[in-house]
C-alpha cells in the first residue's frame, strides 16, 4: 500500500506496508538444531539431545544467566517411568554451557526415543514456574554432532587370580662341582 503525497509542489511518497505486515527481524526463531525458552533470569538455548542408541543421550544446552546470584537449575525428565531430577549450577552473569566436549554434563538416561524425534525436558528453579521444552533428539551422523555423542561408561573387568603357585623351597642337596679340565 503506497500512498503519494503532493506538498507545496514536492512529491512524499510514503509506505504503509510496516503498518499491516510484522517485521520479519522481530520473529523470534531458533537458529539451529535446538530449542530455546526463557525462564526467569536464565535463557536455555539451543537445547538438544545427542544419542548413539535411543538409550543414552548427552543432553547440550546453552544457559545465560542474566542475574546477580548463582542459580540451581532443576532438569527434570521421565526416565524408565519414573521422573528424574538432575540439578545443575548456573554462574552468575555468565553462560554455563553443558554437553561440550571438557564442560560439564547432564546424561540422560533410559530415554527411549529414536534420533528425529521430539523428547519433553523441563527447567525450573528456585519458587518459579518451570518450562517445559520438547528437545529434538538427534544422533552423531553429522560431523558436528559426533564428538558429542555420549560415550558408554568404561565397564570394569574383573581378571579372575589364581592363588601364587608355591615356590619349591631349596633342600641341601648337593651340587656339582665345576671341574677343572686336566
Amino acid at each position: 500500500m503506497a500512498t503519494v503525497v503532493v506538498a507545496a509542489g514536492i512529491l512524499l511518497g510514503t509506505s504503509g506496508c510496516n503498518l499491516f505486515a510484522p517485521q520479519a527481524t522481530t520473529i523470534h526463531y531458533d537458529a539451529s538444531d535446538g530449542v530455546s525458552g526463557n525462564l526467569g533470569d536464565l535463557a536455555i538455548r539451543n537445547a538438544m539431545l545427542i544419542t548413539d542408541d535411543g538409550e543414552n543421550a548427552n543432553l547440550v544446552v546453552h544457559v545465560v544467566n542474566g542475574g546477580d546470584d548463582d542459580i540451581e537449575l532443576l532438569v527434570q525428565y521421565d526416565g524408565a517411568g519414573e521422573k528424574v531430577d538432575k540439578t545443575v549450577t548456573i554462574d552468575a552473569n555468565a553462560t554455563t554451557e553443558f554437553g561440550i566436549p571438557g564442560g560439564e554434563s547432564v546424561a540422560v538416561e533410559s530415554l527411549n526415543a529414536s534420533a528425529g524425534s521430539l523428547f519433553p525436558v523441563f527447567f525450573q528453579y528456585g519458587d518459579l514456574t518451570g518450562i517445559e521444552l520438547l528437545v529434538p533428539v538427534l544422533d552423531g551422523t553429522l560431523p558436528e554432532y559426533s564428538t558429542l555423542v555420549p560415550t558408554p561408561a568404561p565397564v570394569p573387568t574383573v581378571t579372575p587370580t589364581e592363588p601364587a603357585a608355591e615356590t619349591p623351597v631349596p633342600t641341601d642337596a648337593a651340587t656339582p662341582e665345576a671341574t677343572t679340565a686336566p
